[in-house]
């Protein structure tokens, strides 16, 4: 099979993080040939003398236009790319030496026209970048690889690393102007139109998610917010297990005022989990300060997310309100 790798980079503001993921990519192992293309996304920060500087090392075009959200950001990348196959990838990511050659060999041997791959924590990580990371990925949480290898043939590729065919692209047109969400948007969309999507388990990235603790809980919100939304246009893809968090923190609530009526079980049962994810994080991370902030990660997760998740099935599910009238920060013009 014939095919061409475009790495298609999106970048708002963050010159140093393009700087750090395309020294990566200089160290790309295998003869593999690729190009990348940067798209700054109206910046007031650009990238313009990092990139330049990758000149003589990769194959790099860089564009700038103005802001208009990373979905269409994405789409105007591989609208100029010259490959036939696209591979997306955030900003804040850093890629293993190994990274082309198993998503390659993944296509070759069982060519899908759309794959997504797990993100990990770099060992340089900062603790709170380790915790977000473990809150956001263990199979403990709401995150793990989405289902791990059990989604291996029906996986919802994230955009932060995701890999996707030129006929798909133009088949669907694309990202839309939603984000957070963009992504299970357009996998919804590819299902449609009768492509597959693959889990490439050994194509993972790291993730740095530079985040503090005020941003990982609106950005957890904002997950919240946006899955009734796809719920609402891809009624289809609905599940009870997103409901999971909501009642989550209603149960943990609700084990609070138990508690002090002298009826202590359930808030034992929810310490029994929170030592579960100590445990776990502090097996994976070696830290227990990690691993502790791990517990509240996962708390703050929960707690954003669930609480946001109802809200939004009220207003759009129940009472029916248009998404961008009542949520205009979720959405691009």
């Amino acid at each position: 099979m014939d095919l061409s790798y475009s790495f298609i980079i999106p970048v708002y503001n963050r010159p140093q993080e393009i700087r750090e993921l395309l020294e990566t990519m200089t160290a790309l192992e295998g003869d593999i040939p690729f190009e990348v293309v940067i798209v700054e996304d109206g910046s007031d920060l650009d990238a313009r003398e990092v990139v330049a500087a990758f000149d003589n090392l990769l194959d790099i075009s860089y564009y700038q236009k103005e802001n208009s959200g990373p979905g269409d950001s994405r789409n105007y990348g591989m609208r100029h790319a010259r490959g036939n196959y696209f591979i997306i990838l955030d900003s804040d990511c850093l890629l293993p030496p190994s990274y082309l050659q198993a998503a390659d060999r993944e296509l070759r041997t069982a060519y899908v026209d759309c794959y997504g791959g797990p993100d990990a924590a770099h060992t340089s990580f900062t603790d709170l970048q380790k915790a977000i990371n473990y809150a956001m990925t263990s199979v403990l949480t709401t995150g793990g690889i989405r289902g791990g290898k059990k989604a291996v043939n029906k996986f919802q590729p994230r955009s932060f690393n995701m890999g996707i065919s030129k006929a798909a692209f133009e088949r669907t047109g694309g990202f839309g102007t939603i984000h957070p969400g963009e992504d299970p948007d357009l996998t919804i969309r590819i299902w449609k139109a009768g492509y597959e999507t693959r889990l490439f388990p050994e194509a993972y990235v790291f993730h740095k998610r530079r985040i503090s603790w005020n941003t990982f809980y609106t950005q957890v919100r904002k997950f919240g917010k946006t899955r009734p939304i796809l719920n609402s246009w891809h009624p289809h893809t609905r599940k009870l297990t997103y409901w999971f968090p909501t009642v989550f923190v209603l149960g943990l609530l609700i084990s609070l005022f138990a508690a002090l009526l002298g009826w202590y079980l359930p808030l034992l049962a929810y310490g029994a989990y929170f030592v579960a994810v100590f445990a776990d994080a502090l097996r994976k991370e070696g830290s227990p300060k990690v691993a502790l902030m791990a517990v509240v990660a996962v708390l703050v997760q929960f707690t954003g997310y669930g609480l946001a998740f109802v809200y939004s099935h009220i207003l759009v599910n129940l009472l029916r309100k248009d998404p961008k009238q009542v949520f205009p920060n979720l959405f691009f013009n």
